[in-house]
């Protein structure tokens, strides 16, 4: 089946563009709150390092599933008045807001995993047909400035989204520190002010763009009839094997670029606060702290409460791993599931002097990661303001000298973090790799969408987000076992690698065979 290709496209004006492109803020505001804080919320809940990334396979493998499926089902989509895309940004942005306010307060680790799944999914629904959005309203001349319109309100959105814990800390006094197994409130409200901003920015969208009918519909409906079910199924999952050769050369330029990106949203948290920030403490209290656990699973054996028999369980592999990879320091770096739980003041096992010292950890952790959040901010700030650098960058040379430059100062940020001791200036690292996002959110869309048939625009680009999800899903499978056994539980020597996978990709952006003609950006 081939869906009915759109009425001609002519330019359109700047503020057409800012219309169509807005909604993207209140997307990458659920996007960037889900890859700031889930791996926070995931260790605060209890999980080890090597759990962190089973736990994040939820993400892409719900994009696995749901894009193309969306692109697929968008392509085939008319209605006289909310039109092909709107209607799935719609529905997206209101079961992503739903999400948002439940991921914050899951209680138990599993749930939090669970609500991961269903978050990305609910994104994806919204932010898949944004991308075939461009392609269907605007001619080709204008779509490197329609995708880097798209990367500001990116970069805006992340920016605040990045910050707000942050702010809600210093600004409105709400704690960054909670009791152990809960979620600071600094964090919730950055949730729910993160759902509300999906959700007004979509519709704004929504209720003020128009879109393309295809040329007949009549015809368009009867190609539409005549779909089996099963006809959909192989089309949407066998496009894989029919890309055209520039989508397949950028492939694998988008491989190692989201394995890149996968390897610092996991671990860049624990990398920073575990090796930045001094969550160190006396042996001593790490050898009280292990015979106390020892002594409550003892205890528990027989217990029917399967959360507390999990949280000890978790406190059992952080100790295990100190043992196995820091038995000769002393003071040693513990982890904040072990510093939350012996510093509650329901807590007799420590006394109040050692209490104190485990409750400086806490707080070191969250200031920590409040730190990597407002670095997170900066390198979205980069990214926005840079995607109106890009299309100048590709006039003087092309699309893929850009995309190359980029990715390999994104992956020079990345590895910088590794030699930095001062954590202010990891700053500056990541606006290295906000350069590579900026990027990474335009030049292979717009290198690609010239390269496909405009009927199809929908389907390719959900085909072409395999590309994004695959990476992240080998390194979800791949980086626990890296951290654990070839970099002896040293989260920053992961963060290392992927920034060596970025420049990877930015090396092999040189093979991608860009046809378009770079005076028409």
């Amino acid at each position: 089946m081939s869906s009915q290709p759109l009425a001609p496209k002519k330019r359109l004006s700047f503020w057409e563009l800012w219309n169509m492109s807005f909604g993207f803020f209140g997307i990458q505001f659920g996007f960037e709150l889900q890859n700031s804080n889930v791996s926070r919320i995931f260790e605060t809940l209890g999980a080890n390092k090597d759990e962190i990334p089973i736990l994040w396979i939820a993400a892409p493998l719900t994009g696995l599933l749901v894009q193309p499926i969306i692109g697929y089902l968008s392509d085939r989509t008319w209605h006289p008045y909310w039109g092909r895309r709107r209607p799935f940004f719609f529905i997206g942005a209101i079961l992503a807001t739903i999400a948002l306010f439940i991921m914050p307060n899951s209680p138990t680790l599993w749930i939090a995993g669970g609500m991961l799944w269903i978050l990305d999914a609910s994104i994806n629904i919204s932010m898949e047909p944004f991308r075939a959005f461009v392609g269907d309203k605007l001619p080709p001349s204008q779509r490197t400035s329609g995708f880097a319109m798209q990367s500001f309100f990116i970069g805006i959105g992340s920016v605040i989204a990045a910050l707000l814990p942050w702010v809600f800390t210093n600004w409105f006094n709400m704690s960054n520190t909670a009791a152990a197994g809960k979620i600071p409130d600094s964090v919730k409200w950055s949730f729910y002010l993160g759902g509300l901003a999906f959700l007004g920015s979509v519709l704004y969208t929504v209720f003020t763009t128009k879109e393309f009918p295809p040329e007949s519909i009549e015809k368009f409906r009867q190609e539409k009839k005549e779909t089996t079910f099963m006809d959909a199924v192989k089309e949407t999952f066998g496009g894989i094997f029919r890309m055209p050769g520039t989508m397949k050369q950028l492939a694998l330029v988008q491989f190692f670029t989201w394995f890149a990106l996968f390897a610092m949203w996991i671990y860049a948290t624990n990398a920073v606060t575990a090796n930045k920030y001094n969550m160190k403490v006396d042996k001593a209290l790490v050898n009280k702290m292990a015979n106390a656990v020892s002594s409550e699973i003892l205890k528990e054996e027989n217990s029917k409460d399967p959360k507390k028999k999990k949280n000890l369980s978790s406190l059992q592999g952080d100790l295990e791993e100190i043992k196995k990879y820091r038995s000769d320091e002393n003071p040693v770096t513990i982890s904040v599931n072990l510093a939350n739980y012996f510093s509650d003041s329901s807590n007799n096992q420590v006394d109040a002097n050692e209490k104190a010292e485990l409750t400086r950890v806490q707080k070191e952790y969250n200031n920590g990661a409040d730190w990597l959040n407002v670095c997170s901010s900066v390198r979205n700030g980069v990214a926005a303001l840079f995607a109106f650098i890009i299309p100048m960058i590709a006039y003087r040379t092309n699309r893929k000298i850009t995309h190359m430059i980029c990715l390999i100062i994104g992956g020079l940020g990345l590895l910088s973090i590794y030699f930095i001791s001062n954590p202010t200036f990891i700053i500056i690292s990541m606006g290295m790799v906000g350069i590579a996002w900026a990027s990474i959110l335009s030049m292979p869309y717009a290198m690609l969408s010239n390269a496909l048939p405009a009927n199809k625009m929908g389907y390719y680009m959900g085909v072409f987000n395999f590309f994004i999800v695959i990476p992240q899903i080998v390194a979800a499978s791949i980086l626990g076992f890296f951290t654990m056994n070839l970099f002896h539980a040293n989260t920053l020597n992961t963060v290392a690698l992927g920034g060596v996978s970025m420049i990877i990709a930015g090396l092999l952006t040189l093979i991608v065979k860009d046809e378009d003609d770079v005076q028409k950006v």
